[in-house]
């Protein structure tokens, strides 16, 4: 690219000018985040932006390990309650000290029905106040998974919520507007100086952070840039120092560029279809007084006119493992003895839908976002054409998720493709999450199909509160194939995500799909 286009994409992806002490790191991805309100939205990329300044009691090392972070130490004093020792000396970064109230008042906030982040602080009846900093969580029964959970249950300020007038999770389908969701004050490694929706965020060093950095970034900008062309010519042309959202077609010209190394791995994400079973008729079917989504039949039906492995290897150009369940590998539960894709198979889709009640199939419309996942809006168009050849007139819907998840928690979507990544590494968050019966709290809390399996939600509350490692991997197992075997969703693929940077940048390729700028270097230093 010639001098003035690259300055001209420079100003376009609101990059800014390192000064001579400064460590930028210049990081662009497909999709913009949704708000700054660490309590409102579960959605990977906000929560990748927001780990930067916002943190919990315990935090995951490089090796995916559980280790201390706002908490220097717990102990168990009996099954139902854990005693945290709060790291002293913390600051908020408006100078305030982090202090017990804090960790009350956040998980008071955290639970508000509003948001979607109750997953995090799942069993935990309550937090109390031993001193200024030691609190105890008091559970409803033992929680296996603790440790893990609240990794993502991040602490705000209760003075700072109260100054500004946001003690209120932000309604975010509601398309509300908080001072947190604008705002950023946490204990972290940087400070989120501003965000301009779609365009970009900008951080900088938290100089009094508690911590130690692995590397020697000092600021971040961060890009959402939805045209694959432009993202891929920013890296090359140097504008980017690391791609996070490789468009599946320019990986191996990526991987041959002198000036660039493309890292490799899996994503524990699983991306699939989720259809309306509980509504007594459908908003967007020709088919009037009832649900066709409610008969496994025809949910079957729907999963088995699919051809994943052409999915595969002509969308995505074999960065994908098609899936046979909702979790992917290197999430626990998830084995290759389950994780059989199901077989396209035309003829038994209509037969099928025959026995079904439909033998000349029926009409709805399929939403789907287009800018948040690898080829997701190339993936529904496909599905459009695959199920069409049985019979399905499926209309497709395809926006930002911005608006997508706006939508989705209203509940007006009949049937939509979304991803699904395990932030815990086990399998049980994502039962709990997206298939136990919606009630209140962590239960269903992404629940947005209106599934209600009892066997699920026996397993679910089981697996729960089960210390016993093999029993609960039992459960899970159970559930796992309870889900696959009767269609409740239709998976499609487990994602590969490889991420593409400068030679001289340096960081840990993260399974979450969530780079952490302590990690990383730029400049070879």
């Amino acid at each position: 690219m010639n001098r003035f286009k690259r300055v001209a994409l420079a100003a376009a992806l609101g990059f800014v000018v390192a000064t001579a002490t400064a460590v930028p790191l210049k990081w662009a991805a497909q999709n913009d985040i949704l708000t700054l309100d660490p309590h409102s939205q579960n959605h990977a990329t906000t929560n990748a932006i927001l780990m930067h300044a916002y943190e919990g009691l315990t935090r995951y090392s490089a090796k995916y390990e559980v280790e201390p972070a706002l908490a220097t130490k717990w102990t168990f004093i009996s099954p139902t309650q854990v005693r945290f020792e709060l790291r002293k000396g913390v600051n908020f970064q408006d100078g305030s000290p982090f202090t017990a109230d804090d960790v009350v008042f956040s998980f008071d906030r955290i639970k508000q029905p509003q948001g979607t982040m109750q997953i995090y602080v799942t069993g935990i009846k309550e937090v109390k106040k031993i001193d200024s900093h030691t609190v105890d969580f008091i559970m409803e029964a033992p929680n296996p998974i603790l440790l893990r959970n609240i990794i993502d249950f991040r602490m705000m300020s209760k003075t700072w919520a109260e100054k500004n007038n946001t003690m209120k999770v932000q309604d975010y389908k509601a398309k509300e507007e908080n001072f947190a969701s604008r705002n950023v004050n946490g204990t972290g490694a940087y400070r989120i100086t501003g965000w301009n929706p779609d365009n970009r965020v900008t951080m900088v060093n938290h100089d009094k952070w508690w911590g130690k950095k692995d590397g020697n970034v000092t600021a971040v900008n961060y890009t959402p840039v939805k045209a694959d062309a432009t993202r891929v010519a920013a890296l090359f042309s140097g504008e980017v120092d690391i791609l996070t959202d490789l468009p599946t077609q320019d990986v191996a010209k990526l991987r041959t560029d002198p000036k660039l190394k493309v890292v490799d791995g899996p994503e524990v994400r699983t991306i699939y279809i989720a259809m309306d079973m509980g509504s007594d008729e459908l908003k967007t079917s020709n088919i009037k007084g009832k649900n066709p989504f409610k008969d496994k039949r025809v949910r079957e039906a729907l999963n088995r006119a699919i051809d994943r492995e052409a999915i595969k290897t002509r969308i995505m150009r074999g960065l994908s493992i098609p899936a046979g369940v909702m979790v992917a590998p290197g999430v626990n539960g998830n084995t290759p003895a389950i994780d059989a894709a199901i077989k396209l198979d035309v003829d038994a889709a209509k037969k099928l839908l025959t026995d079904a009640g439909y033998p000349n199939g029926f009409e709805f419309t399929l939403a789907c976002p287009n800018n948040r996942y690898v080829n997701d809006e190339e993936i529904c168009q496909a599905l459009v054409a695959m199920w069409s050849r049985v019979g399905i007139k499926a209309k497709l819907q395809a926006e930002p998720m911005s608006t997508f998840s706006q939508k989705m928690q209203r509940f007006e979507h009949d049937i939509y493709m979304l991803g699904w990544g395990v932030a815990t590494y086990d399998a049980q968050y994502m039962i709990q999450s997206l298939a136990r019966t919606k009630t209140t709290g962590a239960n269903g809390n992404f629940n947005y199909s209106k599934i209600s399996d009892p066997v699920v939600d026996r397993l679910s509350d089981a697996m729960a509160t089960e210390t016993d490692v093999a029993k609960r991997n039992g459960m899970i197992n159970e559930a796992l194939l309870r889900i696959r075997d009767e269609h409740l969703f239709i998976p499609l693929h487990h994602q590969m995500r490889p991420w593409a940077m400068k030679k001289e940048v340096t960081t840990v390729h993260r399974s979450d799909d969530r780079p952490e700028a302590r990690f990383t270097n730029v400049g070879g230093s």
